[in-house]
């Protein structure tokens, strides 16, 4: 049976919260409004992030401070080549005295939020080892699978210029993320406030705004945010004209992508704009919900052609394309 829909009151209720929490985190990412907001998003949407940005920009700082105003039990994870599926999932070791016995040992996955940094440094299979986790939810070693904690959300970092020693995520792992958010660079002004106020840069001191069920009833009242069937319908189109092979794909879909998103970013499409329109106090999607969480979503899920790097064409770009070539209702 269908979840009772969510009423204004309770929406503008539920809204308050969620932007408490962002508003703690603008204090730590300065002048960075718009990756808060999608982070946010995603958090709500329970979707794993990827983080793209150049070095120190606050990536990782983001990470442990939304730990900290969630109250979840956080771990860190330093991707590096030599870094072993063990290592992240956990192990068997031996132990005991006289009779020895083979023990589960917990890797760090075995968190609520984990931040996966740098984590186009380690090989392949340590790579495919968070598959599993990022979509089940659960890991398995020796034949022997565990649940992960509920809830379980992956941060992952990467730097999208330094490419000596990384191993570029397959597109079927990148397709596991909710978003992958660009963090810009910060001008003079952000700078300034940087320099002035905070000492050798420490970020501000943080408490928890949600407890274990004050989230849980977040994501109940996301749950319930109405979907209406026009909104459904532009999500459904959206998808399918990013897919050069389809008559609706506009023209830069058709010169710039071998491949277009899979059904996946339908849901996380559906999932981000439930989210922001929560974040709005309002209990059902519009058109403005899905056209802003487009961008995140969908700029990691287009395989682009080889034209596209000639002609120095990147994903947003097509995207922004598709935007504007998708009509919010059909014209017919």
């Amino acid at each position: 049976m269908a979840a009772e829909l969510l009423s204004p009151a309770e929406a503008q209720g539920a809204a308050e919260v969620a932007n408490q929490l962002k508003a703690r985190l603008d204090t730590v990412m300065l002048d960075q409004q718009t990756v808060v907001e999608q982070v946010v998003m995603a958090v709500l949407a329970r979707g794993h992030v990827l983080l793209e940005g150049l070095p120190g920009l606050g990536k990782t700082e983001l990470c442990k401070s939304l730990a900290k105003l969630l109250a979840l039990p956080f771990r860190r994870i330093q991707f590096t080549p030599d870094l072993l599926p063990g290592d992240i999932t956990g192990t068997y070791v031996l132990e005991g005295e006289g009779r020895r016995d083979f023990v589960f040992r917990e890797g760090p996955l075995f968190a609520s939020l984990v931040l996966a940094d740098e984590i186009n440094r380690s090989s392949p299979k340590t790579q495919a080892a968070l598959l599993e986790a990022m979509q089940e939810r659960r890991v398995t070693v020796l034949g022997q699978t565990r649940a992960l904690p509920d809830p379980f959300f992956v941060l992952a970092t990467q730097n999208p210029i330094e490419l000596e020693g990384t191993y570029p995520l397959p597109e079927a792992q990148l397709d596991r993320f909710l978003f992958r958010i660009q963090v810009p660079p910060v001008g003079a002004k952000t700078l300034r406030a940087l320099l002035t106020t905070r000492v050798r840069g420490a970020p501000p001191e943080l408490s928890p705004v949600l407890d274990a069920d004050g989230l849980a009833r977040l994501f109940a009242a996301v749950d319930r945010v109405h979907l209406p069937g026009p909104v459904a319908d532009f999500i459904g189109r959206l998808v399918e004209a990013s897919d050069p092979r389809q008559a609706s794909a506009p023209e830069a879909v058709r010169r710039f992508v071998r491949y277009g998103a899979s059904p996946r970013a339908a849901l996380a499409l559906a999932a981000a704009g439930r989210a922001r329109a929560l974040m709005r106090g309002r209990p059902n999607v519009g058109f403005d919900d899905v056209v802003a969480a487009a961008p995140a979503a969908l700029n990691h899920r287009l395989v682009l052609a080889y034209e596209a790097s000639l002609e120095k064409v990147s994903a947003s770009d097509v995207v922004g394309a598709l935007l504007q070539a998708v009509p919010e209702v059909p014209r017919d």
